[in-house]
């Protein structure tokens, strides 16, 4: 093989990618990663489709990806269009003898590759490289994936191996006539620039690099591994949680390498429940990224994979409430404020603001998901669509679950720290109504420095009635 090219997706890393490896047998090799314009479009439900947050973190990793390939002797080409065009293109301009990517499973992916099928034939090779068990070593068919989550996690534990990393590639050579690119900046994608908001729970920087970085520190040098069964669902600071989320939506570094890492931490440091929680939180990650491929676009249906039918509503000016953060419940709106400001939220606060929107307020549960995807920096389709179906009892949890949204705020926000710290209208309310304050009495209000109902919003419903309409809707 004279040349090859190697199509960068949501990949990009030079460690633990069978693509890369590939691709690098070739005498020459043209790395490509491309921006489609159909990522800077609308959603159906009219928000921007990758938002702000989401592309900077983007444009971060390709810097770094670019500076990786550099240190083994390549560079990164980066190119505006639609993939399906462009890669055709290359192969004819450059001639190329094959086409090495990673596979993904979703709608809008699949389609692009099928177009490009058609116009490469077998010059197209698709890799796996997305999920910590590869997809020929798990125990099922596409059509035998469970749709209970412990049926597929205790099988697959007990049958599937977890495979070797892949090297680094010592040395690659770039085809000679490539001409050189830039990647471009939020404003050659018509987006604002963004600041880091100063609360943020952990200054998220695109990168291999940056992931590798993070690792080690949650690992080893801040040695948050060994608590982390305990602390994932706080809401405040940096170490509570891994955060890698991030970084493995952008393939900054794969599930194996933290597969690895974890292992290599029980060697040397402590095994116990937290560092199985990490393994299998990582599991759950495959788990939605295999439902995805066993039910296809069903995942975006708003009857979801249970085909269950609901009359959803779409109120614009209730849906506005919830997505700003002004319902009048602090904790939901603690939690949306901080999406908005920082692109992140915790597990505990995804769950329940999804909870939230689609069954307290009954709105159509699609709305909530799209508003993710374009705010999201750690958006992925088959993690997101899976958990906000499987939050909004359309998608792989059968049952009519719901959360009662005070009593997580009181378990989790026992204080209202979190609360004080994303709505300073409250900063002042004492403990006994940070969670409820439109139950203070005029003369309280005065004296904790709010006006609810002005200063801060009355409730937008009564939460004990909507949760007796959900339980009477099964």
């Amino acid at each position: 093989m004279k040349r090859s090219l190697i199509w960068f997706r949501n990949d990009l890393r030079i460690h633990d990618n069978e693509a890369l490896i590939k691709a690098s047998q070739a005498d020459e090799i043209l790395p490509v990663c491309i921006f489609d314009p159909r990522q800077f479009e609308s959603t159906s439900f009219g928000f921007p489709k990758t938002g702000a947050f989401r592309t900077q973190f983007l444009i971060e990793s390709l810097q770094n990806l670019k500076k990786k390939l550099n240190t083994i002797g390549c560079d990164l080409i980066v190119l505006k269009g639609k993939p399906e065009v462009l890669i055709p293109e290359l192969v004819q301009k450059h001639e190329i003898e094959l086409v090495f990517a990673h596979k993904e499973i979703t709608r809008d992916e699949i389609e692009i590759e099928n177009t490009l099928k058609d116009k490469l034939g077998s010059t197209l090779i698709f890799s796996w490289g997305s999920t910590l068990f590869h997809i020929n070593n798990i125990p099922f068919t596409q059509n035998e994936i469970p749709d209970v989550f412990t049926n597929f996690r205790k099988k697959t534990e007990k049958q599937a191996k977890v495979r070797k990393e892949y090297e680094i590639p010592s040395s690659l050579q770039l085809i000679d006539e490539i001409e050189k690119t830039n990647i471009p900046s939020l404003k050659d994608l018509g987006l604002e620039e963004i600041t880091i908001h100063e609360q943020a729970v952990l200054q998220f920087k695109g990168g291999e690099d940056e992931a590798l970085k993070r690792l080690k520190e949650y690992f080893w040098g801040g040695d948050h591994l060994k608590n982390y069964k305990f602390t994932r669902n706080d809401l405040l600071g940096a170490n509570y949680s891994s955060k890698f989320s991030p970084w493995l939506a952008n393939g900054c570094f794969s599930p194996r390498k933290i597969y690895w890492e974890v292992n290599r931490y029980e060697e040397k440091r402590k095994k116990n429940v937290s560092t199985y929680w990490m393994i299998f939180e990582l599991i759950w990650r495959d788990y939605f990224r295999f439902s995805a491929w066993k039910h296809g676009d069903r995942i975006f249906w708003p009857s979801g994979i249970q085909g269950k039918k609901r009359d959803w509503r779409h109120s614009k000016n209730d849906f506005q409430k919830w997505a700003e953060g002004n319902t009048g419940i602090p904790f939901i709106d603690a939690n949306m404020r901080e999406l908005n400001a920082t692109g992140y939220m915790s597990n505990r606060g995804r769950q329940n603001v999804a909870s939230f929107l689609a069954q307290n307020l009954n709105i159509d549960w699609r709305m909530g998901a799209e508003y993710s995807e374009s705010v999201l920096l750690d958006y992925d389709p088959s993690s997101n669509y899976g958990n906000w179906a499987y939050n909004t009892t359309v998608g792989l949890d059968p049952r009519n679950r719901y959360f009662n949204i005070i009593n997580h705020a009181e378990k989790y926000d026992t204080k209202g720290d979190f609360i004080r710290t994303w709505i300073p209208e409250l900063k002042d309310v004492p403990g006994e109504f940070i969670h409820k304050p439109h139950k203070m009495n005029p003369e309280k209000q005065t004296l904790f420095g709010v006006e609810i109902g002005n200063e801060y919003p009355k409730p937008m419903i009564n939460l004990e009635e909507s949760y007796e309409e959900i339980k009477a809707r099964d």
